[in-house]
């Protein structure tokens, strides 16, 4: 890899630095001990990146989910998010589309993938999930292949689907080593995000599948060298037996 291609990761960095740092300055002057309290501190400033940066995302690989669930089939739409400064605009959003905390079909959980238990709890039991849907969310759980392993086998229905759009490890080798040795800038800003993390790979060496189709988008693959390389998937989980 180029060192100058390695190097443009950091103007890759201002910008999203550049959206989010103002109001995140505004928080920490209104909140000092904001300074002290390093989590809370990324989900702030996570909170003003994504009110900007998430539209770019939507534009390209659907990032809201809501925007795209057709109200008249899905009867429940279960959404994690573990920061609540993004909440009311995942309540918002998931109003608009036709699902509300009012009628049932609406549930926000102030919780994270790895707690796979208490969202069995809340959501009834386990297996009664339909469809996961994962948007760049697998690159910062924690305990990644426990936590990936844990939803498909206590959260997913047997039969049912697992969706995601996820950037993941570069496959040569030396993009890798450049996205490990970022990996630690990066996730400082973005709340313990993982570039390099083999998330397809992990995914597809499951066990329980019984259909498989994932794909490189087709605008990254004339780009090698990119840092950020993304995969698609629709998994099947196989029905009991």
């Amino acid at each position: 890899m180029k060192l100058s291609v390695a190097l443009n990761f950091l103007l890759d960095l201002r910008f999203p630095i550049s959206i989010a740092i103002k109001p995140t300055l505004r928080d920490i002057v209104q909140c000092p001990s904001l300074l002290i309290r390093p989590a809370a501190l990324s989900d702030v400033f996570m909170h003003h990146l994504w009110a900007v940066f998430g539209a770019g995302v939507d534009e390209n690989s659907n990032g809201h989910t809501a925007n795209y669930l057709d109200s008249t089939k899905v009867t429940r739409y279960i959404a994690l998010e573990p920061n609540v400064h993004m909440h009311a605009e995942l309540r918002k959003r998931a109003n608009a589309a036709g699902f509300t905390e009012a009628d049932g079909t609406f549930l926000l959980l102030s919780l994270g993938a790895q707690d796979i238990d208490l969202i069995c709890a809340a959501v009834g039991g386990t297996q009664q999930i339909d469809t996961l849907v994962s948007i760049l969310t697998l690159c910062s759980v924690p305990d990644p292949v426990k936590t990936i392993y844990a939803l498909l086998e206590k959260g997913l229905k047997p039969g049912g689907n697992l969706l995601f759009h996820e950037h993941v490890r570069n496959t040569r080798e030396d993009v890798a080593w450049w996205q490990g040795f970022w990996n630690p800038v990066w996730g400082m800003f973005f709340g313990g995000c993982k570039m390099n993390r083999p998330t397809d790979v992990w995914i597809d060496e499951w066990p329980g599948w019984e259909e498989r189709s994932v794909f490189t988008p087709e605008r990254e693959a004339e780009e090698p060298e990119r840092f950020f390389c993304h995969r698609v998937g629709q998994y099947v989980k196989a029905k009991a037996s």
